[in-house]
């Protein structure tokens, strides 16, 4: 596990510093290959399934990433990154990494591959396995066509939302948060790079004590959370906390990063992206407020704090 978890993070970490498509893609493949073994460790059916989800899917993303990357070659004789002038090719590029990354159009697999993870390598899916793709979109951003990234922004935003209204399992809900998280992330790469990473250190920064007090309290499900009070009233006030700010709650942290998001679409003239992508993000916040609902307000009937003792066989 920790030569696993080793690879992890060395090939993450130089994806960062790669300056060629060539290294980004062999770099992008052990990530691949070293968070396999995590997805699949429990052995159980879910897990293997998820695991084949997860490999089919960036490994389709890799091969559009080493196409797009050998276009540019053919068409610019260059392998940088920052020299991805062919309009195809960067948009094959863009295209791919977000599917590596889960937003809209290419988004069904990021569900279910968590859905049949572990809380713990769920939590790695959706914060470390993010980081590469953000990089690699930062990277490029000179040469991604804008509406192409305002689009898939926005879509993503709106399905991510849409697509966690109805969810049970928490896991799955944390998956469309991520989509949601993607799509804000996504929608400001290409005019303002530092704002997209500042945003997703923010979301990475909830996300962590949010999966920790999942597994730390054993909830799972909505129904789980909404009897957590009695056992752990503070954890569960936290957690609710946490929820409200990921929504983008005022006077929470969470908000800072959308307003900073709104602030520079409307200094960009894009009055309508910003309005749509606020106005979608009220899907969002239903999700999390009916969850912090059920987890601090509407509570199951409780249980006492001690075991019941059974009364002796009498014979």
């Amino acid at each position: 596990t920790f030569f696993i978890l080793a690879v992890l993070i060395i090939s993450t970490i130089l994806v960062s510093s790669c300056n060629t498509w060539q290294m980004a893609w062999v770099c992008l493949e052990l990530n691949t290959f070293a968070i396999l073994p995590l997805i699949s460790k429990t052995n159980h059916p879910r897990a293997i399934e998820a695991s084949t989800k997860y490999f089919l899917t960036q490994a389709i993303a890799s091969s559009i990433l080493l196409f797009s990357a050998t276009i540019n070659a053919w068409q610019t004789g260059s392998w940088d990154i920052t020299q991805t002038h062919n309009n195809y090719a960067s948009a094959m590029a863009l295209f791919a990494i977000t599917m590596k990354a889960g937003t809209v159009p290419t988004h069904f697999w990021l569900p279910e591959v968590m859905q049949g993870s572990s809380l713990t390598t769920a939590l790695v899916i959706s914060t470390w396995q993010k980081i590469a793709p953000v990089v690699l979109m930062s990277s490029m951003y000179n040469h991604t066509p804008p509406n192409l990234t305002l689009t898939l922004g926005l879509l993503s935003i709106i399905f991510g939302g849409w697509g966690g209204m109805n969810q049970t399992q928490l896991r799955k809900m944390m998956a469309y948060s991520s989509i949601t998280n993607m799509g804000w992330t996504v929608l400001i790469v290409s005019s303002n790079p530092n704002m997209s990473m500042i945003n997703l250190f923010i979301y990475i920064l909830f996300t962590i004590p949010i999966f920790l007090l999942m597994k730390l309290m054993m909830t799972k499900t909505l129904k789980d959370m909404s009897s957590t009070w009695t056992t752990s009233p503070t954890g569960t006030m936290v957690l609710a906390l946490l929820l409200l700010s990921m929504a983008g709650l005022p006077p929470l942290t969470g908000l800072i990063p959308k307003l900073l998001i709104l602030s520079e679409l409307m200094s960009q003239n894009l009055a309508t992206i910003a309005t749509l992508a606020s106005m979608a993000s009220l899907l969002n916040l239903v999700f999390y407020l009916r969850t912090a609902y059920l987890t601090t307000i509407l509570n199951s009937p409780g249980f006492a704090t001690q075991t019941s003792k059974w009364r002796q066989k009498i014979n």
